[in-house]
């Protein structure tokens, strides 16, 4: 979402975009290979208006426009990946969505020239040379930065569900790490990464961030890697934990729940409902469950303390937000998306069944560069 397509607007929730990272791999080997040229075209904003540059040239980005719809969603995630893919295919690459390379890893990722990579690189060294993981970034409209930090305190016990919801990096270095979401435990090495404690308002958000720029670890309120954050250079919230979704049918249903969430929350705030007490050791805990179980197993419910059934939690979200979805006459295609994730199960699961079956981690990057093409039909 760029500043320029941001109007003002006052009711939460009512416009929202996502943005998309994607590895670049040759086609028939799918080695992690660097795009020069999509990578030159991303920065001189030739690539499509889309898409974007990252911080190596093994990796691009797509930024949705400002929607009102999940149809607008849709048309602008399968927009993004055209446009994309016809960048790579500059160099004769293609685009892995997903979070990690199945076996190749940062050792192969050069650094983007440019003077945003670069200063990245000299304040965080290594952490920034080694990013090799990819995301997907909600951003939801809200009226002003107050609104934005109240729902961010209160967002913090949902955050493990939905990062469940979309684990695409079950592999890291050529290595099954046992995770669904790798990119979570390799992410959260940064100091500035994960949930902040509630911030209260406004001025609690500035006294935070000031202190973390007088520390060195950020140079502005841009540079926060925190799971939620309220966006430095639009009016919204922005949502950080997920992995990349390979199917533009995950990232849809994420920006759905997202963005439902975000208007129960802020209607909880404006009725003066109090910010849940969760302790960051909790927190903590159930950020790893999730990142470890996915929705193959039993995630760490961090307010009732106690293991739950992945799918109770799923259904116990959904009927959160149930009354907000029916309103918004979003319920029935967002219960339709939850259902088919979970016959399928998430990419991660899917990846690391392709590898039992086969054996061969080419066959897992091949079944994801198809399964992420095929939304773009």
């Amino acid at each position: 979402m760029s500043p320029e397509q941001s109007p003002p607007d006052r009711a939460v929730g009512r416009t929202l975009g996502v943005e998309e990272e994607f590895h670049l791999v040759a086609p028939g080997t799918f080695d992690l290979t660097p795009g020069p040229g999509a990578a030159a075209a991303a920065l001189a904003g030739e690539a499509g208006p889309l898409v974007h540059p990252e911080i190596a040239t093994t990796q691009l980005e797509t930024a949705s426009g400002v929607c009102t719809t999940l149809a607008e969603v849709r048309a602008d995630l399968v927009a993004g990946r055209a446009q994309a893919a016809a960048a790579a295919a500059r160099d004769g690459l293609v685009l892995l969505p997903a979070s990690t390379h199945p076996w190749d890893s940062w050792h192969t990722m050069p650094v983007t020239p440019g003077e945003r990579y670069e200063a990245m690189v000299d304040r965080w060294a290594g952490l920034a040379r080694q990013q090799d993981i990819c995301g997907c970034h909600v951003h939801v409209g809200v009226p002003d930065l107050d609104t934005a930090v109240a729902v961010l305190d209160r967002a913090r016990p949902y955050v493990p569900l939905l990062l469940a919801m979309t684990g695409s990096s079950p592999f890291h270095d050529g290595v099954d790490t046992g995770y669904e979401s790798w990119r979570t435990l390799w992410w959260t090495r940064f100091p500035h990464a994960g949930a902040p404690e509630p911030l209260g308002d406004a001025d609690g958000y500035r006294r935070v961030l000031a202190g973390l720029v007088a520390s060195g670890v950020v140079a502005d309120g841009s540079h926060l890697y925190w799971d939620v954050r309220p966006s430095a250079r639009l009016p919204t919230i922005e949502f950080r934990l997920a992995d990349v979704c390979t199917t533009v049918d995950d990232a849809v249903l994420h920006a759905a729940l997202v963005r439902s969430l975000v208007r129960v929350l802020a209607g909880r705030a404006e009725r003066g409902e109090p910010v849940p007490e969760v302790r960051p050791e909790h927190l903590r805990a159930a950020r790893w469950r999730a990142a470890r179980e996915g929705l193959g197993g039993r995630l760490f419910d961090p307010l009732r303390l106690e293991l739950v059934d992945a799918r109770a939690a799923v259904g116990g979200l959904l009927g959160e937000l149930e009354a907000d979805l029916a309103d918004a006459g979003e319920w029935d295609e967002v219960t339709a998306l939850v259902q088919d994730l979970l016959g399928r199960g998430t990419s991660a699961a899917r990846q690391r069944s392709t590898w039992l079956r086969t054996g061969d981690r080419r066959a897992v990057a091949e079944w994801v560069v198809r399964e992420g093409a095929a939304g773009r039909a």
